[in-house]
């Protein structure tokens, strides 16, 4: 009975062209609407997470008086804590070097800028670069011999959790009403289209077709007309999304997330054309009377 069912859904593509066509569109539309959300989101997410990297940073000034031996000791000692990700030993003459670079012929203003004390610069691990955890890494450093003072931009890191946290819970109900409404999208799109045949299921029901029979090649119309709603929006976005990162000179997303999102595209095509193909067939097809 499969092919059977097969063969009348792809045959239904012809029986009702412009029915097909607007469920296809329906779909497309709504697919590339949440498609370019997660774009979107992604796009936010990555900025996000630039900026949690760039706060997760802390600079350590290690005291005048200390020597040689006590600043490598110093920064061996850093390189144990657990959160550490990498450290950076910047002597008196590279922060010096550093401060003419920054401040140009404003720094000949001082005579010996060699008085900038010699510091640990340590990029803290993603799982660490919170103020807890930060604030809690910086008092333990803080506490040991030859270290003058850690450094590090707590305001920065608290604005950007906060930011992170706002960003993830309007995208969770952004995302949701786009889901909702795609849904209803493509199924009273749908359910128009089994209207318009109302007159053909009224006949196969005569005849002693049951409802599942009746309601299987519409099924299967779903899912192909999903299927290639579900394509078209990949295309669309996909295209839409290389477009701009070309105009912004920007590189692309990890293949692994481009083929997630095109795979999630085709896949939600045709959980949509399922779903709405579905409950619309169900209910219509239920309440068609036979007399």
């Amino acid at each position: 009975m499969l092919p059977y069912f097969i063969r009348e859904g792809v045959a239904n593509f012809g029986r009702a062209k412009f029915a097909a066509f607007a469920s296809t569109s329906a779909i497309t539309v709504a697919l590339v609407l949440i498609g370019i959300f997660g774009v979107v989101g992604y796009e936010a997410q990555a900025v996000s997470e630039m900026l949690r990297e760039q706060a997760g940073e802390m600079e350590v000034f290690i005291e005048a008086e200390a020597s040689a031996a006590d600043q490598e000791a110093l920064h061996a000692r850093i390189e144990t804590v657990p959160g550490v990700a990498g450290t950076e030993f910047v002597s008196h003459e590279e922060a010096a070097r550093i401060f003419r670079e920054e401040f140009g012929e404003e720094a000949s203003l001082f005579e010996d800028p060699t008085f900038l004390p010699a510091s640990v610069r340590i990029e803290v691990a993603p799982a660490y670069a919170n103020p807890d955890s930060m604030s809690q890494m910086a008092s333990t450093i803080g506490e040991w011999e030859s270290v003058d003072e850690v450094v590090f931009n707590r305001d920065l890191l608290v604005q950007v959790a906060q930011n992170r946290r706002l960003i993830s819970a309007i995208g969770a109900a952004l995302g949701g009403i786009v889901v909702l409404a795609s849904v209803f999208l493509v199924a009273n799109t749908i359910r128009l289209t089994i209207y318009a045949r109302r007159l053909l299921i009224r006949t196969m029901k005569l005849v002693g077709a049951t409802d599942r029979f009746v309601r299987r090649p519409f099924l299967v119309e779903g899912v192909l007309q999903g299927l290639l709603g579900g394509g078209l929006a990949a295309g669309v976005v996909w295209g839409g999304y290389r477009l701009f990162l070309q105009q912004m000179g920007q590189g692309a997303m990890p293949f692994s997330l481009r083929m997630t999102l095109i795979g999630g595209l085709i896949g939600g095509g045709v959980l949509l054309g399922w779903i709405g193909s579905y409950f619309a067939a169900r209910r219509f097809i239920q309440n068609i009377e036979l007399h």
